[in-house]
């Protein structure tokens, strides 16, 4: 069965869509089959990866709330081993029309549980929010990464996803852990960002990830293109990170993760 990881944070800006796109695609070109489901309205993780969702028949949407079957919305996508599961902007309406129905947060659980067989990782890119559609993420993923900035009030609202979690793990999903904390948008020149690093790493410890994603003008030039960091600049120390973070993912889920002295290094270039 594959392991299910939503991509969460209910602040906007933090990378979360960039990191559930380029995660999963270091995982696929690791040859892990991989799914990207995108829960978020705005279908930005779909477009990101070349998908034009004003062309997309079934999608996340029409799954959760008209019932048909996930495996007709999967797509393949220009990288090997990753497929996605679109957005459209009707998502935005879900968390009106399932408020009625009896087990409204097991929903998107449900709907996933034929295609874990069929992957090694399925990541979920939730909304920047903590509504209905964000806690069926929640409910579905066995574990859950938290993207934060590495700017000022970096760790605003936090208190707040963590608090949704534990609600989660307590009414809906025991088995729920965090997978990590991972700080993005890291630049080494400023002074704050290392101050970030040593707040979360003070505080968290453990559960922060050794591989911190570094600010990269090609992370933000990739969408723009339908591609990955990967599949546009392998090279790029974007592409880089997010191998690393792919790679310190498998091998913590092994039980074999050492940290890596070319990961720590790389927090001072």
């Amino acid at each position: 069965m594959g392991k299910v990881i939503a991509i969460a944070n209910q602040k906007g800006g933090v990378g979360k869509t960039t990191t559930a796109i380029n995660l999963a695609a270091s995982f696929a070109v690791l040859e892990h089959k991989t799914l990207l489901i995108d829960a978020d309205p705005q279908a930005n993780a779909t477009s990101g990866l070349g998908v034009d969702p004003r062309q997309v028949e079934i999608s996340i949407y029409e799954c959760m709330i008209g019932d048909q079957p996930l495996r007709q919305a999967v797509r393949q996508t220009q990288t090997p081993h990753l497929d996605i599961i679109p957005s459209h902007l009707d998502l935005v309406g879900a968390e009106i029309e399932l408020i009625n129905h009896p087990s409204r947060e097991r929903i998107m659980r449900s709907v996933l549980e034929d295609l874990r067989k069929h992957y090694d990782y399925l990541i979920i890119d939730c909304s920047p929010s903590l509504g209905l559609i964000t806690v069926n993420a929640l409910t579905a993923a066995d574990s859950v990464i938290i993207p934060v900035q590495c700017e000022y009030f970096a760790l605003e609202g936090l208190g707040k996803l963590l608090n949704t979690i534990k609600i989660v793990q307590s009414r809906l999903n025991p088995s729920l852990t965090i997978e990590g904390i991972l700080l993005t948008m890291y630049d080494s020149r400023l002074r704050l960002s290392n101050q970030v690093v040593e707040e979360v790493k003070k505080h968290f410890g453990d559960l922060a990830f050794d591989t911190i994603i570094h600010r990269n003008t090609r992370l933000g030039e990739a969408p723009s293109f339908g591609k990955s960091v990967i599949m546009y600049d392998a090279e790029s120390k974007g592409a880089v990170n997010y191998l690393n973070l792919a790679r310190e993912i498998i091998e913590r889920n092994n039980g074999t993760y050492r940290p890596n002295p070319t990961l720590v290094a790389a927090h001072d270039e």
